[in-house]
C-alpha cells in the first residue's frame, strides 16, 4: 500500500446565503471535470467537526471559501496558513470556522500543507441561492486556480 495520500479540494460554504455559498458552488463546477484519479473533490457545506478527518486522511488540502476582507466583491487570494491565526476571521453562517476546524484538526495530529483559497463577498444574503455577478465571475478563476495548483503543486500570484 503506497504512504502517498490523495490530495484533497474541499469547498466550504451556506449556498442558501447567496455569496457565502461560493467555496460549494466551485467544488460542484470542478466535480464536472476531469480531475486526477489521486484528488477527492468534497462539498464541505457549512463546516462542522465532521470535516476533521479529512485532515487525517489528506494530504496536501485545497480549501477554499468566502471571506469578508473589506476587499472587493470577487477579488481571489491564495493563502498558505501554517497556524489556526493565519485563517481569516470566520464567517457567521458556517457552524463552526475554519480556524475552529483547524485548531481541532491539529490536536488529532500534524497537519498536511494548506492551500486556502479565499474569494471576498461583501454581504451574507439570508435564504437565496443566488450570487453577485462578481462573486460569479470569480468561480472560473478558483478552478483555473486549483487546476494549476494540482498540475504544478503551486499557484501563480493572483493579480491585484
Amino acid at each position: 500500500m503506497s504512504s502517498q495520500r490523495p490530495t484533497l479540494v474541499l469547498g466550504i460554504g451556506n449556498i442558501l446565503m447567496g455569496d457565502e455559498g461560493v467555496g460549494v458552488h466551485t467544488v460542484r463546477a470542478l466535480e464536472q471535470e476531469k480531475l486526477p484519479d489521486s484528488v477527492t473533490v468534497v462539498d464541505g457545506g457549512t463546516g462542522g467537526f465532521h470535516l476533521l478527518s479529512y485532515f487525517q486522511d489528506y494530504s496536501p488540502i485545497i480549501l477554499i471559501d468566502a471571506t469578508m476582507d473589506g476587499k472587493p466583491a470577487g477579488t481571489v487570494n491564495v493563502l498558505h496558513p501554517r497556524f489556526a491565526s493565519d485563517y481569516p476571521r470566520t464567517l457567521t453562517a458556517h457552524d463552526i470556522g475554519l480556524r475552529d476546524l483547524i485548531e481541532s484538526a491539529v490536536l488529532i495530529g500534524p497537519m498536511p500543507p494548506v492551500t486556502l483559497i479565499t474569494v471576498t463577498i461583501a454581504e451574507i444574503k439570508s435564504m437565496t441561492l443566488e450570487m453577485s455577478p462578481a462573486v460569479q465571475a470569480a468561480i472560473p478563476k478558483v478552478a483555473e486556480l486549483v487546476r494549476e495548483i494540482l498540475i504544478n503543486g503551486k499557484a501563480s500570484p493572483v493579480p491585484a
